[in-house]
């Protein structure tokens, strides 16, 4: 019987390896001694004696053909001189030699060149070279992670502690935490729920914008359950070469299987579930990896406690096969935090801050709607670098504030220079914005208004905070958005009968606004209850995609140009009616540069009483 079964093969990547090493050695052996040999350069019979006569030779070879001159400076040059033979000039024969042994120079044996210097890297380097690389492709072939590991999983295991996040860490995602709360207690007590037939969800994916801590959840997960905790890319199955992904999938699986129960986490998986549609730009290699996916996760037995996590913010691109019951059991949305979210998560990424007492995150979440768990972290940190900057030692209300600012507008420009004219016309600008904010009723209050210019390339803005978070939000409200945003534009009209580049901004944002009405909420009288635009990404950006013919968009765009004119009517009605608290407010605002939200209704009050009277009466 043969003993051979139990040798492990050689890797044929590992015979390519060898050929073309030897490929190599005898390359460098028959061509570099040839790019490095000395030189020959032909002279006249005088020119020759000439370098005799004035000590330039160290010493000359005769034969039959030439001679051949070795230069004093032929370690500087590598050059030989030769010139033709003459011995059949007897006197000038008979003058040369005189002339050498008047010189006392070698002559008649050839010359010899020895560089062992040189021979040695020539011949003994590229060897030992070889040498070595074959030990360690040989040392790598056997060394799990080495050179010739392609196939091997690269995935870290975590120990129990290693991770040091608990759901301690994770705020704002309440719902999301209870599913995988769940799971964890699965894991530690599988009895109680495989008494009542309960069976163990093979995969959870977690989906939802980026920034809102799906990453961070799963480590918390490793961090509660107290089990195996594996840890990897969706892009690191991808190889170049063929088969290798797939490879690592089943070296993968192996693991967790050894080491149940435990937890496989596989972030951002897009990069290997796409929908196999057949399309052009279809990998082979990734399909087959994800072929392999599928297989393992219909393979492996639940009841043994392997728990597949999974990641990613595009989940409307991935494979159906990879969604259904069986494999990715529950989808788990962690989205974007509420205003309560938002107040826990401050809390949360504050705990090693040093904080003044009057900070207070209220205030801080109400005025930053729509923000992830990173974006709240990054003002965090924003804060606090400001602080340090300032030399306080504790963050203050001032420098969470201006936090905002800094990631929503940019910091401000200190050297850029408005002329007085341009600073003037900002200052209706912004003034227009906030007047028309406070005229009408379903508008959220103006919080500060500045004319520093911000390097996002603003040279002002107003800011709101909403008393309250909105979930829905009716016609009426969308509408007099629209018409806020055409305040600036409308009192630069009303002031200067001209307008300026500075509205571009809210021209992209009232148009944007006005489409959504028509072809997303369904809101025009005209269009009715029809969607004519798709979201194309359900969590990355605002990439849309007309729903309609052409003819449609084409009454479309005249209904948003209706729309928009409409509104921007309106705001030269109400801005020409309040022409005085325009040019009240726009002059204090031009002196000041910056005004709070108080200070702009004590300004507002004072110079329209009624209407804030009124608003009282009506508990507004």
């Amino acid at each position: 019987m043969s003993n051979d079964k139990g040798k492990k093969k050689k890797s044929p990547i590992f015979i390519y390896y060898a050929i073309l090493l030897v490929v190599i050695l005898i390359v460098s052996y028959m061509l570099v001694p040839k790019l490095i040999e000395p030189k020959e350069k032909e002279i006249s019979f005088s020119e020759f004696t000439e370098m005799i006569k004035t000590d330039k030779a160290e010493q000359v070879e005769i034969n039959s053909n030439q001679f051949k001159l070795k230069p004093k400076d032929f370690k500087e040059t590598n050059t030989y001189y030769v010139t033709g033979n003459i011995s059949n000039y007897i006197d000038e024969s008979t003058a040369l030699l005189s002339l050498l042994d008047e010189k006392g120079l070698k002559y008649g044996s050839p010359i010899v060149s020895s560089n062992y210097v040189l021979e040695f890297i020539v011949y003994v380097v590229p060897t030992l070279v070889t040498v070595a690389f074959f030990i360690l492709l040989y040392r790598s072939m056997n060394k799990k992670g080495g050179v010739m590991s392609f196939g091997k999983n690269t995935s870290k295991i975590y120990a129990e502690t290693s991770t040091g996040k608990t759901f301690a860490d994770v705020a704002g995602q309440e719902e999301a935490k209870q599913n995988l709360v769940e799971i964890i207690d699965f894991l530690n007590n599988p009895g109680k729920y495989t008494a009542i037939g309960a069976k163990l969800p093979k995969g959870a994916l977690l989906v939802g914008p980026p920034g809102t801590g799906k990453t961070l959840m799963a480590k918390a997960v490793a961090g509660e359950a107290k089990v195996p905790f594996f840890s990897l890319s969706g892009s690191e199955f991808v190889e170049m070469f063929v088969g290798m992904g797939a490879s690592r999938v089943r070296d993968l699986f192996k693991q967790a299987t050894e080491n149940a129960p435990c937890i496989v986490f596989i972030d951002e998986i897009d990069a290997i579930g796409k929908s196999r549609d057949n399309s052009f730009n279809s990998n082979d290699e990734r399909e087959q990896t994800l072929n392999q996916l599928l297989a393992e996760m219909d393979g492996f037995d639940s009841s043994k406690g392997v728990v597949i996590l999974a990641a990613t913010n595009r989940p409307e691109i991935l494979d159906k096969a990879l969604l259904r019951p069986g494999r990715f059991d529950r989808r788990i949305i962690v989205d974007l935090p509420d205003q309560q979210g938002r107040i826990d998560i401050l809390n949360v990424h504050s705990k090693n801050v040093l904080m003044e007492p009057d900070v207070n995150f209220e205030v801080i979440a109400r005025a930053t709607p729509g923000a992830s768990g990173a974006d709240l972290e990054n003002i965090i940190n924003e804060a606090a670098l400001r602080a340090v900057r300032a030399g306080k030692a504790r963050v203050s209300q001032k420098e969470m504030e201006d936090a905002i600012e800094v990631v929503i507008a940019g910091e401000e420009k200190k050297n850029r220079v408005m002329s007085d004219d341009e600073k003037r016309i900002v200052a209706y600008h912004e003034t227009g914005h906030a007047l028309v904010t406070s005229l009408l009723t379903h508008t959220e209050p103006v919080h500060k208004i500045t004319i520093i210019p911000r390097t996002s390339g603003t040279l002002g803005y107003v800011m709101h905070v909403a008393k309250k978070e909105k979930v829905l939000m009716s016609k009426k409200e969308l509408m007099e958005e629209i018409v806020i945003l055409t305040g600036g534009r409308a009192s630069e009209e009303i002031e200067f009968q001209s307008i300026t580049t500075g509205a571009s901004n809210d021209i992209e944002r009232a148009t944007e606004m006005a489409r959504n009405i028509i072809t997303i909420y369904g809101m025009s009288d005209t269009f009715g209850f029809v969607n004519w635009q798709k979201k194309n990404t359900l969590y990355l950006g605002d990439s849309k995609t007309m729903n309609c013919s052409e003819e449609t968009q084409t009454k479309i765009d005249n209904e948003i140009q209706l729309i928009t004119g409409e509104c921007y009517k309106q705001a030269l009605e109400l801005l020409s009616s309040h022409k005085a608290t325009l040019d009240a407010i726009a002059s204090v605002l031009y002196e000041k540069e910056t005004l709070t939200g108080d200070e702009f209704m004590k300004l507002f009050a004072e110079l329209e009483p009624d209407i804030v009277l009124a608003r009282t009466d009506d508990g507004v």
